[in-house]
């Protein structure tokens, strides 16, 4: 049995928070987890838990510190990675941390074996700022809204629908080449809230309580991204907002990849090379 030994609170609530965001999306989501070796440096390291929301074609990097170095690299159900977090909140933190007992590994994904380098990132200039970022995506959205308003009743399809968000969220933001639905993908997950708010809480008992109350929606949807807000809590458990990363929110390339970094996790494209995870529609 392998446990991790989360070293904030907080950052377990936004942790939990994205894994709830994600089962929003699709109950069978599934994470990777990896930690040890080539993990950012801290005082026991951190865990960096990949997950791909269905329907942005994005991967979604969240990370949290380890109170204790640890060596993990397995793909888990994002809801009984959830459940986990809720137990360990429910037993309460200890000095070594708050303790989270990995799940057992489940045939991962393809995405999960495709994952974006660990080094080598740059910075690309020519990114917005966050708030100008949230209104490019809010005004993406009531475009969409106002246009399939517009469809005569016979041809609001599904297909049509789709077209519609693949021609609104393929756009790249100015002049990055990365597309609105990394943006938006950024949103809705909460990664663009503004500094300082923390994610909304999980509601009910178990992951699906907390899918149930999860914000945002897939490109070509019809709800409204939102970044969450009030007390962050990890399964009824009240705690203290995690401190923002220092990295301002700035997009970075590497190889193939590029990478909406926020102080509160990343957004990941592949610009060539792997279906559903291109910059450019296939």
């Amino acid at each position: 049995m392998t446990v991790l030994r989360l070293a904030d609170a907080g950052e377990a609530a936004d942790l939990a928070a994205f894994l709830a965001r994600l089962i929003h999306y699709d109950r069978r989501a599934a994470v990777r987890l990896q930690a040890g070796a080539g993990t950012p440096p801290a005082a026991g390291g951190v865990v960096a838990v990949f997950g791909r929301p269905a329907s942005f074609e994005v991967l979604a990097i969240r990370t949290a510190r380890l109170a204790e170095p640890c060596s993990v690299d397995a793909t888990v159900s994002a809801g009984q990675l959830a459940d986990a977090l809720d137990a360990a909140a429910a037993a309460g933190a200890s000095r070594g941390g708050l303790v989270v007992t990995v799940p057992e590994a489940v045939t991962g994904p393809p995405w999960a074996g495709v994952l974006p380098p660990r080094g080598g990132w740059l910075r690309v200039e020519g990114l917005p700022g966050a708030e100008d970022v949230r209104a490019v995506v809010a005004a993406a959205v009531a475009e969409f809204r106002k246009r399939t308003a517009a469809l005569p009743e016979d041809g609001r399809t599904r297909a049509e629908l789709d077209r519609i968000g693949r021609e609104i969220w393929s756009r790249t933001l100015g002049s990055t080449g990365l597309p609105l639905r990394a943006a938006h993908a950024a949103q809705a997950l909460g990664f663009l809230r503004p500094t300082g708010a923390v994610p909304a809480a999980r509601g009910g008992s178990g992951a699906a309580g907390g899918a149930a109350r999860s914000a945002g929606s897939p490109p070509g949807g019809t709800g409204s991204p939102s970044g969450g807000a009030g007390s962050a809590a990890v399964g009824g458990v009240r705690t203290a907002p995690a401190d923002p990363a220092p990295q301002p929110t700035a997009l970075l390339a590497a190889g193939s990849w590029l990478r909406l970094r926020t102080p509160y996790g990343s957004i990941a494209v592949r610009r060539a090379g792997l279906p559903g995870l291109a910059v450019t529609p296939s």
